[in-house]
């Protein structure tokens, strides 16, 4: 059985280098991050030529070895340690045929670590429209090496990179420049000191402030202090390399690459001086954002709303099927309605992603990013703060991690603390429910009042890192400046599977992250709320028989059996004076009769459950707390889905969801059974736009997330600022919400 070649995909950012990954992979991916550090690594398998398989991982985007930043580390440090596991017997440099001057630099760089690289030039359809012509033999010659012309658009030449790949062993791994020419003397006497090591590795370990095992970079350096070389002077011959290598590329690329202007076409000036303006790009920007979160509302309504009713029956069948005991309890209260109360946000989660996927793949989030350099500047941070801000309304996790692009630690620390406050994936299950309870139909210029709350609340969260950026900026005496660059892409039409492939990804790691937290939450949730020590629980029955028989059934019970009266009234057909048909309403009566006996009798069963829930575990910890959030309009079941959706965000819809399941025979959706619930005084809805004001608002400001605050430990590698994060995040959404429930009620 032949050996599986490990392969490293290497490139600059936009090259196309993700699209050529799913080509090659397909859905055999994982995501995980790098030991000890938290970068995300992404890693897929995919079948070669003959037999072979080649394991390939996407190493993140790099312009050059000259690292800058962690990310770029990652590459430096994999690329000079053999004897780590994920070594590449082969490297895989993905270019743009638009860029590819600038793209060699890396390429050669890789080449003279003597690993065997083949050259992959993408997007090689653009080249009869940009007026691009290129001589493949002669530049594989030149540059030693050789070339797969593909475009991940159409899918040609995937097929001619597994066959190289297949054959890497045929490769030549020699050089392509001389990198003692740098500087003669100290090279020499580098290859004098280590004659069995290569020099631009040494060179690499010397100069770049990566964790290439630190024993053999002190034994480098002990063994270079005969002429020990500043900082300073090292930069220099960095800048010298740099243009040593241009002169090769130049060489390689003056008989082998042409560009016809004449023949050059397109569109993307025009579009960059609109899209980019200083008033019109803002516009647009914002009108796409409301079409995004119309569509989010309209579009997932119907699936959304059929997985909640299947959840519902489900748990219904389930409890037909399956003989009554704590073992269907357990599956019909605990599991399943946990596990709903997050499936039936797919379908929104599901279009999110593919908004950010499309604003990706079409280049228009980095003319986003340019755009919002200009607001930026005034708060202490740069338009790079802005990539972690906008990921963020993914999952704050990455976007934490995606701060270490940013050079300037204090650009850097400002955007790990006010990230949060961006609205991430996990707060739209929240939003969402909410929403659709409080927020009233109709609209204002074509646009849903539901779609622009939703987008308020983005709109709100962004606004409060800003504002939190210029704080942090007056208060935090740490000196630092930095410049901002940002790569504009060329414009193009999303690919199909790179779209699919990053909506299934995302949402799959969301839900069965989610899904992990709170399948745990719910198991504990339904215990909790299944037992108790008190004798009103223990004597729930009696007791509430006696004030039955004493007050009648509550007003929940009341409206309950109302409504379903009323759906059996509908079938009777009206006269002329809007009488109901004497003969029908007769032959209805005895069965209305038989129907409100029933549905008395559910009701009775209806508050004996409530009753032993508030008197359960779950409902004396809920009652504790109650003072504590009686305040913002919530009651104790909200307070217990606030104080458990600390582990994370999501989690409050399916602790709700798993409360009121708990002991309910009711065939209702999580919707309806939280608009059914009402106030202390039994007359109002719980839910109303006062409490749901209050609550939106509190997980807009609030830090609920538990990963988050270990990534940003992790990070800041420091437990100050990730404490200091959660008391002011947590005190100032209390207040928040607080201010807005007593002004609304």
């Amino acid at each position: 059985m032949s050996k599986s070649i490990k392969v490293a995909l290497i490139g600059n950012p936009n090259t196309g280098k993700t699209s050529v990954f799913n080509q090659l992979t397909g859905l055999k991916q994982k995501v995980g991050n790098y030991p000890g550090i938290t970068v995300e690594k992404k890693q897929g398998t995919c079948k070669l030529p003959g037999g072979a398989k080649a394991n390939i991982l996407d190493l993140p985007g790099t312009y050059s070895l000259n690292t800058t930043s962690l990310d770029e580390s990652v590459v430096v440090e994999l690329l000079l340690n053999k004897n780590d596991k994920d070594f590449p017997d082969v490297a895989v440099v993905v270019t743009d045929v638009e860029n590819l001057k600038r793209n060699l630099l890396l390429f050669t760089q890789i080449k003279d670590l003597r690993v065997p690289t083949i050259l992959v030039i993408n997007m090689a359809d653009l080249m009869s429209r940009k007026g691009i012509s290129l001589d493949i033999q002669e530049l594989e010659q030149k540059l030693d090496t050789k070339i797969a012309l593909v475009s991940t658009r159409k899918g040609h030449g995937i097929q001619h990179i597994k066959e190289l790949i297949a054959n890497y062993e045929s490769i030549s791994a020699m050089p392509n420049v001389d990198t003692e020419r740098i500087a003669p003397e100290y090279f020499g006497q580098l290859k004098k000191a280590f004659p069995k090591e290569n020099l631009y590795k040494l060179w690499l370990v010397i100069t770049q402030d990566v964790n290439f095992t630190k024993v053999e970079k002190k034994r480098i350096e002990d063994a270079t202090s005969f002429s020990t070389k500043s900082k300073t002077e090292l930069k220099k011959l960095q800048h010298r390399e740099t243009v040593l290598r241009y002169q090769f590329i130049n060489q390689a690329l003056k008989d082998t690459y042409k560009v016809d202007f004449s023949a050059a076409k397109g569109l993307r000036a025009s579009l960059d001086r609109i899209l980019t303006h200083k008033v019109f790009g803002y516009v647009i920007f914002f009108v796409i954002l409301l079409l995004i979160f119309q569509a989010i509302f309209d579009w997932s309504t119907y699936p959304s709303d059929f997985i909640d009713a299947q959840f519902a029956n489900a748990s219904e069948w389930i409890k037909s099927v399956l003989p009554a005991g704590v073992f269907t309890d357990l599956l019909a209260e605990g599991v399943l309605a946990g596990i709903g109360g997050i499936v039936v946000f797919i379908p929104q989660i599901a279009f999110l992603f593919l908004f950010i996927s499309l604003l990706e793949e079409t280049g228009y989030m980095s003319r986003v990013v340019f755009l919002m350099d200009r607001l930026m500047r005034p708060f202490g941070l740069s338009g790079k703060s802005v990539v972690p801000l906008i990921s963020g309304t993914a999952c704050a996790i990455p976007a934490v991690m995606a701060t270490r692009t940013i050079e300037s630690w204090k650009e850097r620390l400002i955007t790990i603390l006010v990230t949060p406050f961006t609205t991430c994936s996990a707060r739209l299950p929240v939003y969402l429910i909410l929403i659709a309870l409080v927020i009233p139909q109709g609209g204002f210029l074509g646009m849903s009042y539901k779609a622009l709350t939703l987008m308020l609340l983005y709109l709100l969260g962004f606004g409060m890192a800003i504002f939190s950026a210029s704080i942090l900026n007056k208060i935090l005496k740490i000196r630092s400046r930095s410049l901002f660059m940002v790569e504009m892409p060329t414009y193009r039409l999303p690919l199909f599977k790179n779209v699919a492939y990053t909506v299934i990804e995302k949402t799959k790691s969301f839900v069965f992250g989610a899904g992990k937290i709170i399948l745990a939450i719910s198991i504990v949730l339904w215990f909790l709320g299944s037992n108790g020590s008190s004798d009103d629980f223990k004597n729930a029955e009696d007791i509430v028989n006696k004030r039955i028989q004493e007050n009648g059934l509550s007003a929940y019970s009341n409206n309950y059996i109302q409504k379903h009266i009323k759906s059996y009234m509908e079938g009777v057909k009206f006269d002329e004076d809007n009488q109901p048909d004497a003969v029908e309403l007769t032959a209805l009566g005895d069965t209305l009769q038989n129907v409100t006996r029933l549905l008395k009798e559910r009701a009775r069963v209806q508050e004996i459950a409530s009753y032993k829930l508030e008197h359960s575990y779950i409902g004396q910890a809920g009652k504790a707390i109650e003072p504590l959030v009686k305040p913002l309009g919530y009651d104790w079941k909200i307070g217990i889905a606030v104080l458990t959706s600390f582990a994370a965000r999501e989690v409050f819809v399916g602790t709700l969801a798993t409360i009121y399941s708990v002991g309910s025979d009711e065939e209702e959706t999580i919707k309806n059974r939280m608009a059914a619930e009402l106030d202390d005084t039994g007359q109002k809805p719980l839910f109303n736009l006062a409490s749901g004001i209050s609550l939106m608002l509190f997980y807009a400001f609030a830090m609920q997330c538990m990963s988050t605050l270990a990534v940003v430990k992790r990070e800041t590698n420091s437990w100050k600022w990730p404490l200091l994060q959660l008391f002011f995040m947590s005190t100032f959404a209390y207040l928040v919400a607080l201010a807005a429930y007593q002004i609304l009620r």
